[in-house]
């Protein structure tokens, strides 16, 4: 009875209770699985400081340049609000970037763990489509990234010049333009954090990955204390890696054009836009063509969800496929190199080798389905060497050699 009207056994309680307090969790989970619930903290931290700076932002083609200074000047504790919103987007981005390659490389994408990949593919994307839209503030270098970004939509057949008009609000980026933006960025951090309950959700339905990939249903531990300080340790490692960039640097992940308003007549010598775009946008335009460099970015997020459906490889775990693991680091190199290519001007040789980073990108996702395969025919045929022991060979070659006399 007791036990029964135990504030844990109650239905909201007792929910929060098997996910995030008794959740059984592999044993061997490493600091690695910490970045999912530093995204979490991450989402928080930008929603919060997202809806103080609301309260003073004004989006107006004549006051929105004057509102951010306003919040830096003027606010009481504006300037931390501001910085914190600022960078803690990079810093969302690079916690969200080594989830998902942390899962690529335990292969935390195979089945039965489908839907937790294409979920958090799904929220990779609203993050992107929230920071673009909460870029155009017009300062300089983010007036003309909104600018060049939003023409791509014009590619579209038939309707994409209607649909470039309609995002403008006009025939060019203006106030129109600047409401159309602020409205959807204030709404989509709440629709990131329901699509990232569903997240957690589905990973709860069959469990964590693990190190080893392996299935370790009987070897887990409750979440909480274990798993809760580990997290602990990896939260204050964060707090300290942001706070150096809030307090010591909290411009070096910007464009310094964006301290200067948006002049519409003064077109950039070399656009480009925040870091956490740079990979895509360097394979937006390795392709000269309008069209094909659109198909480019869609077949980017098309490769992404369709990893756990074109992966034929029965191991998991990178650490027990040496081929894999070898394209895995090269896949990583290949990213940070098209991320390099994307800051850089729109000439030779950084064409050249932006477009065979961009074959090398692609080469990836197009090798996945072959890999399995091969790999498992390399172990089908090591095990058959392991069985022919030199006993066994002796045995054979005795057994023949009576057979020829």
């Amino acid at each position: 009875m007791v036990r029964r009207l135990s504030i844990l056994k109650q239905p909201i309680f007792s929910t929060l209770n098997n996910h995030l307090i008794d959740y059984p969790t592999p044993s061997n989970l490493s600091y690695w699985w910490s970045f999912g619930s530093l995204a979490g903290l991450c989402l928080v931290i930008q929603i919060i400081t997202g809806v103080f700076l609301a309260m003073h932002y004004t989006p107006h083609v004549d006051l929105a340049f004057l509102s951010v200074e306003h919040i830096m000047r003027d606010v009481k504790g504006g300037w931390l609000l501001r910085y914190m919103h600022a960078n803690g987007a990079s810093m969302f981005f690079i916690v969200v970037y080594l989830h998902i390659f942390r899962g690529l490389y335990y292969g935390s994408y195979a089945s039965p763990r489908e839907l937790v990949w294409c979920l958090g593919v799904v929220i990779l994307l609203l993050m992107i489509v929230t920071a673009f839209i909460g870029y155009g503030k017009l300062r300089q270098m983010s007036f003309w990234g909104a600018t060049v970004i939003t023409s791509l939509a014009s590619a579209i057949p038939v309707v994409g010049d209607t649909i470039v008009t309609w995002l403008w609000g006009g025939f060019s980026v203006d106030n129109a333009t600047l409401n159309r933006f602020f409205s959807p960025h204030y709404l989509l951090p709440f629709i990131i954090a329901g699509a990232a309950i569903l997240h957690l959700a589905a990973l709860h339905q069959y469990g964590s990955n693990n190190p080893l990939g392996i299935n370790s249903s009987v070897d887990k531990i409750a979440f909480y204390p274990y798993f809760y300080v580990k997290d602990l340790v990896g939260w204050v490692a964060f707090a300290i890696f942001f706070s150096i960039f809030v307090f010591y640097a909290p411009n070096v992940l910007g464009h310094p054009d964006n301290y200067i308003p948006a002049n519409p007549m003064s077109t950039p010598a070399h656009i480009v836009p925040e870091w956490y775009f740079l990979p895509v946008y360097a394979i937006l335009r390795s392709i000269s063509n309008k069209s094909g460099g659109v198909a480019a970015i869609g077949l980017v997020f098309v490769s992404l969800f369709a990893l756990p459906f074109i992966n034929t490889s029965y191991v998991r775990s990178s650490s027990f496929r040496p081929i894999h693991q070898k394209l895995f680091w090269l896949l990583l190199a290949d990213c940070l190199l098209l991320g390099w290519i994307g800051c850089q001007p729109v000439e030779a040789p950084y064409v050249t080798i932006g477009q065979i980073a961009s074959v090398g990108f692609f080469f990836y996702f197009a090798i996945t389905p072959i890999l399995g395969k091969l790999e498992a025919r390399l172990i089908q045929n090591s095990n058959v060497c392991e069985d022919l022991s030199p006993r066994k060979l002796s045995h054979i070659f005795k057994n023949l050699l009576d057979v020829v006399k």
